[in-house]
């Protein structure tokens, strides 16, 4: 009978295991993405363009310090972010980047800097 109980429970810890090694596979798995640029995760030159003209864009805007500011490019769509110092530049950064040629959509994270922290 306790030779039956140990078979018992290596059949147990065995299926347990194997399930936990089919889900661990299936975790890891890459995202599907919708073409190369987003399978590769490394900007085109034409993404890398898109970001340096909003970048250029910001910097000539008035009042606003794009030091703290980092932009990227995927496809047409823009995220900003980073950290200004004035809560009215987390607008005007979207605004800006929303009217420069070629941006299709803009995912604003910037935050506000506070100084000492």
């Amino acid at each position: 009978m306790k030779a039956w109980n140990v078979v018992n429970l290596l059949v147990v810890v065995g299926c347990v295991t194997l399930t936990w090694n089919v889900y661990a596979q299936a975790s890891n798995a890459m995202p599907m993405g919708s073409g190369p640029a987003a399978s590769s995760g490394k900007a085109t030159p034409a993404d890398k363009k898109l970001a340096r003209d909003v970048r250029k864009a910001l910097s000539k805007a008035p009042n606003f310090n794009v030091s703290n500011v980092f932009v990227k490019a995927r496809g047409g769509v823009v995220t900003l972010s980073g950290s200004v110092s004035d809560g009215p530049q987390i607008q005007q950064a979207a605004e800006v980047a929303k009217g420069v040629p070629g941006v299709t959509s803009v995912s604003n994270h910037l935050t506000l800097y506070t100084k000492g922290y």
